[in-house]
């Protein structure tokens, strides 16, 4: 299936794997890009060096594209770009967006920018200093999210810029990659889906706690680091939002020191950091120190496998999820649901022209020339 994603980043399905601290490794990105699809290393609770060794290992394994996941605001952002640039990765993605200077300093090399966001004018925004494509995520996803649901803010983020726009919340199968397409994206981005796969390095245990887990187990939360995040409802989380501001504090401030140790972090880069973390938004010091908390929570689960320590980021499509395929397993079953799905839609005498993906060649929305804009395909 071509669309404009496709056609920008070189791969052979309109399908992302996103970057999860802890989790999007190299043995998953791996194995999403020999699967023909995007997969990206998370970065940010790498060091510097481990990252580049991370890149190294996966380009040992495949020639086929993956991309690096950065935080925009971190002290290192430009070391990091550095590593990208010279170790030759195809994608850079941003949590946060990034300066126009990152994204000019990223396309002079090369390389291809796709900011994450969660609201329209974010997307104007990063469109505006030259990104070449957003991952735009609506109110279903995990980790770190927004109030919008994808079927209200992905169309409005089509509508507001002309590059490829990729769907990210709420998305597992073909069915929602067809969605995607008919609202006008470029392909669909999920985490919750790639972390519950055989090619992931999570814990057996935790992999099992989110596949029971139902809709009503997900929840959001602002109780780890003031920000909502939508995870898991665990015994961690039930402590951490009956916890006082002291005991909070504590924990926080315990847990920011390992995780300092672990990313061989100074206590000035962390202060820079959790500035960096504060500005634009209304955060207190006890807030930013808490922030400082979801590495480790998130490490006590993804890597320890101690559910009753740890947190466990989570979109609602967990309650979907019911298996642990292979990663190749997973995109070439997506990609059989969506012909089918496509194929089962009313014949075009009935309701007008039907919008299909682009098969043998001819690809969805714009051409490779000009990819840059799109538009919702033609049909109900």
């Amino acid at each position: 299936m071509r669309t404009a994603l496709t056609d920008l980043v070189g791969v052979r399905h309109p399908i992302v794997q996103t970057g999860m601290g802890w989790v999007s490794g190299p043995r998953l990105v791996t194995a999403t890009a020999r699967a023909g699809a995007l997969g990206i290393l998370a970065s940010a609770t790498m060091t510097p060096d481990q990252l580049r060794s991370a890149v190294r290992e996966v380009r040992s394994r495949t020639d086929a594209p993956f991309g690096v996941n950065l935080r925009a605001d971190a002290g290192d952002a430009r070391e990091r770009v550095r590593i990208i640039v010279e170790e030759g990765v195809r994608v850079a993605s941003f949590a946060l967006a990034p300066s126009r200077q990152l994204i000019a300093e990223l396309k002079d090399a090369g390389v291809v920018v796709v900011p994450s966001v969660g609201a329209r004018r974010h997307a104007e925004k990063v469109a505006a200093w030259g990104a070449d494509a957003v991952i735009v995520q609506g109110g279903e996803g995990g980790g770190h999210t927004g109030s919008v649901a994808t079927t209200v803010l992905l169309p409005q983020v089509v509508d507001a810029v002309d590059i490829p726009v990729v769907a990210a919340g709420g998305f597992h199968d073909g069915r929602g990659l067809v969605a995607a397409l008919a609202y006008g994206a470029a392909g669909v981005a999920m985490g919750t889906r790639f972390l519950l796969t055989s090619d992931s390095t999570v814990p057996d245990a935790v992999k099992a706690r989110y596949l029971a887990a139902t809709v009503e187990d997900i929840t959001l939360t602002r109780a780890v680091d003031g920000l909502p995040h939508r995870m898991l409802r665990t015994e961690m989380v039930a402590e951490l939002e009956g916890a006082g501001r002291v005991r909070a504090l504590s924990r926080a401030v315990r847990h920011a020191a390992r995780f300092r140790r672990i990313a061989g972090l100074t206590w000035p880069r962390m202060v820079r950091d959790g500035l960096a973390l504060r500005h634009g938004k209304s955060l207190t010091w006890s807030q930013v120190l808490l922030a400082a908390n979801t590495p480790m929570l998130l490490r006590a689960a993804m890597v320890d496998g101690r559910t009753d320590l740890g947190i466990m980021a989570s979109g609602q499509v967990a309650a979907l999820i019911e298996d642990l395929p292979s990663v190749a397993e997973l995109v070439a079953r997506i990609m059989t649901e969506a012909d089918g799905t496509c194929a089962a839609l009313p014949p075009p005498e009935h309701h007008g022209p039907p919008a299909r993906p682009a098969v043998e060649g001819t690809p969805v929305g714009p051409s490779p020339d000009d990819r840059g804009t799109l538009s919702s395909p033609p049909g109900d």
